[in-house]
């Protein structure tokens, strides 16, 4: 009888023992699913589209087949341009920033943040000319600055036929479009002014908000599209794979050689290979205005610049594990929407800048 009573006991000790652990391990698999969120980022519209494309990746390569979606296996990104991307940074709820304008060092290191580049990209000049297609004028830096110095003003002036001798230009008052918000893209388009004219660099210089000396506004790169289309004679900026997408006229432009390259892949490339990377510190570097024969001269990379102080290492790592497999598995789609994707030895270097530095302030 106290044998079996003894027996009786342990079963009901063992049976509250298996209870508890029970309802802890759902604790904490309750509370490991209330503190797991999205992995929050803002800012780039030229890189907007491959975000998009490899945030739908991740989450169904996280997710594996299965029918379970973590929180943290989804990306959300809001599309607000470059500079406003960064400022986002100072919430505590965001993890990165995407921007088309690099931060130096001094910067990156006061705010307990790194940085590197995620994709590479060409800005084109894009123009409404009736019989003038895609690749056919041709315009030089300092033509133009000129034109959004508003020195040249029309599309017949002799200084543009100069250089498109072949070409019938109509007498058409060129119509100057821009961003109006604060644009990464913005930025390059400037930097590369600022390159090849003195007085546009004394003058407004580069930056991701311009006090323009003339010319039209448009909010956000689909606006300032949609405004090339409904304007004839006009002439804007924007990223070549969305312009070309939209069926724009592009320009080419002459580089530091002399030659007249299309905004391709090729030229982007070719731009970025003229660059030490090794040298760099978190990867700062322009590509605009570079060397060589196939160099584009309005060549950008799109930068990821990723909290670190203040934020969990979960957090922090994670930003990595989405843009590790951006890197292993989504070139074919960076490329098939019109962008370059890093190189192989490139992308070691980013891996190893990330294995350098530990998460600090957490």
């Amino acid at each position: 009888m106290m044998l079996a009573a003894g027996f009786a006991s342990l079963r009901g000790n063992w049976a509250k023992i298996t209870s508890g652990a029970i309802t802890l391990a759902a604790a904490v698999l309750i509370g490991a699913a209330a503190q797991a969120e999205p992995i929050r980022g803002a800012g780039s519209t030229l890189a907007a589209p491959i975000i998009g494309k490899w945030a739908a990746a991740y989450e169904n390569a996280r997710a594996d087949g299965g029918d379970y979606v973590s929180p943290d296996w989804k990306v959300d990104y809001e599309i607000i341009g470059s500079l406003a991307g960064v400022l986002r940074l100072d919430q505590p709820d965001m993890d990165f920033a995407a921007t088309d304008a690099p931060i130096n060092a001094d910067e990156l290191r006061k705010a307990g943040r790194q940085q590197f580049p995620i994709v590479m990209g060409a800005i084109a000049v894009v123009t409404n000319l009736d019989g003038i297609g895609p690749g056919s004028l041709r315009l030089t830096g300092p033509l133009l600055a000129d034109i959004y110095l508003g020195k040249i003003q029309s599309w017949s002036d002799p200084a543009i036929k100069a250089a498109n001798p072949d070409l019938t230009l109509p007498d058409l008052r060129i119509s100057v479009l821009h961003r109006k918000d604060s644009s990464g893209s913005t930025f390059v388009f400037t930097e590369y002014l600022s390159a090849v004219s003195e007085e546009w660099k004394t003058k407004y210089g580069a930056n991701t908000l311009i006090s323009w000396p003339l010319g039209a506004d448009a909010e956000g790169t689909q606006n300032l599209i949609r405004a090339v289309h409904d304007t004839k004679g006009a002439i804007a900026y924007a990223e070549s794979g969305q312009a070309q997408r939209a069926s724009l006229s592009y320009a080419l432009i002459q580089n530091k050689s002399g030659k007249f390259v299309k905004p391709e892949p090729e030229g982007v490339q070719a731009a970025a290979t003229s660059i030490d990377w090794a040298q760099t510190t978190d990867f700062f570097a322009s590509l605009t205005d570079r060397d060589g024969d196939a160099a584009y001269p309005i060549s950008t990379a799109v930068f990821a610049v990723v909290q670190v102080s203040g934020r969990s290492e979960h957090r922090y790592r994670r930003v990595h594990d989405l843009f590790r497999l951006a890197f292993a598995q989504g070139a074919g789609d960076a490329a098939a929407l019109g962008y370059v994707p890093l190189p192989k030895t490139l992308v070691d270097q980013i891996e190893q800048y990330w294995a350098r530095q530990e998460p600090v302030g957490n």
